[in-house]
């Protein structure tokens, strides 16, 4: 048995598994070649699903801002809903990690598996292109500096495209689709105001070229949140992969909010007591669907700059951490029909392991990142309830 699985809470299922003769231990597919321009072109080759996997079809990701396992599924909790009726539908993931401090480059990490570099550690306060100052280095990393990767930078949603699925960008208080800065000007979002929480580096779709330099692409997939009802409806209208991004105010980021109002993880709350019976209700989850809720880091820098699965830093900083490896343990939770409501998995997960397992899901290479030797990817121990046996 792998390393990895030799960490898992639950053996009772693994045992059961290998008597059914379930491979367990995730096949590490290359990046993969690819024709095209380089922006996520169509791959040659698609992996085939390995045998842990289940037949998902539909993700829906949601991100908490700068909160810690503890603040945000401890007993003194102020999200309540989440730790308490959400939690007891799916898989608890205990020891699951941010890969940097602060928000931006976790954000990256999730879908496409670049590590950090100076500016996106500091949240990339102008908007300023990626300058490569040398080659690219394995795992799949650009060398430089900058914050919009140029065109031949890999993303899991160019990889959806060109396989033939869907994706959407759903952002709250997003006023027009595909909103970002002009190229090299000032970020006029780092901040909110009583009339604007949009934030464009919790919106990591507008820091690649591939996407934003088209823009009928770009409108066409990256919405406002209001949309997401509306797709919903059916699962022919629902994309394969739904990533959510709650505004400044309901992410937990701002407390005060800029109006005024109460935030932190209270208004967290209220926002997942509305979308998460959406999402849950919907035809697509019913059928075949995943919600996954997480946080892009830890609360600071100075509290928790932990990380976990042998992180590399990358070769373009020292300390993804800023003063440490990695962003801090964060927690997630996983709620699908092929997860075991009300159970918990200690094996150690990070961003870049998300990136891995929504690749697996999808039948895509593993890139940046996400191809690093020995990465935990979810295994038996998240898709727990025994639907190998069926």
């Amino acid at each position: 048995m792998s390393t990895r699985l030799a960490r898992v809470a639950w053996v009772a299922p693994i045992a059961l598994a290998l008597c059914a003769g379930l491979s367990l231990s995730p096949a590490r597919a290359s990046g993969g070649a690819e024709s095209g321009s380089g922006s996520g072109a169509a791959t040659t080759v698609r992996p085939h699903r390995p045998s842990y996997v289940p037949p998902i079809r539909h993700v829906f990701i949601i991100n908490i801002e700068n909160k810690g396992y503890d603040e945000t599924f401890g007993a003194d909790t102020e999200s309540p809903y989440l730790a308490g009726r959400l939690r007891r539908k799916g898989v608890l993931l205990n020891s699951y990690y941010a890969t940097a401090h602060n928000s931006l480059p976790n954000y990256l990490a999730q879908i496409s598996g670049q590590a950090p570099n100076a500016q996106t550690q500091t949240d990339c306060q102008t908007y300023s292109p990626f300058v490569r100052t040398g080659p690219g280095r394995a795992p799949g990393q650009v060398v430089g500096a900058g914050c919009v990767y140029p065109t031949g930078v890999r993303t899991l949603p160019r990889q959806l495209s060109h396989a033939g699925l869907t994706w959407r960008g759903y952002m709250q208080q997003m006023t027009k689709p595909c909103q970002h800065p002009v190229l090299g000007k000032p970020d006029t979002t780092q901040h909110a105001t009583p009339h604007h929480n949009y934030a464009v580096r919790h919106n990591p779709f507008m820091y690649f070229r591939s996407i934003t330099s088209h823009q009928h692409y770009c409108r066409r997939h990256v919405r406002p949140l209001p949309d997401l009802r509306r797709n919903l409806r059916h699962a022919r209208t629902t994309p394969n992969l739904a990533y959510i991004t709650p505004d400044l105010c309901r992410d937990g980021h701002d407390n005060p909010c800029a109006y005024g109002k109460a935030g932190g993880l209270a208004q967290f709350d209220r926002f997942l007591r509305t979308w998460a019976p959406r999402i849950l209700g919907s035809p697509a989850f019913r059928h075949n669907g995943m919600l996954v809720i997480t946080a892009d880091e830890s609360d600071n820098p100075a509290v928790d700059s932990t990380a976990c699965c042998e992180e590399q830093p990358g070769p373009n900083v020292t300390d993804p951490g800023l003063v440490g490896p990695g962003g801090g343990k964060v927690g997630a939770l996983v709620i699908s029909h092929w997860t075991k409501p009300g159970t918990w998995s200690t094996t150690p997960y990070n961003h870049y392991s998300l990136l891995a397992s929504l690749e697996e899901l999808y039948r895509l290479p593993k890139i940046g990142m996400a191809q690093q030797q020995g990465l935990p990817v979810f295994g038996l121990d998240v898709y727990n309830n025994g639907w190998w046996k069926s």
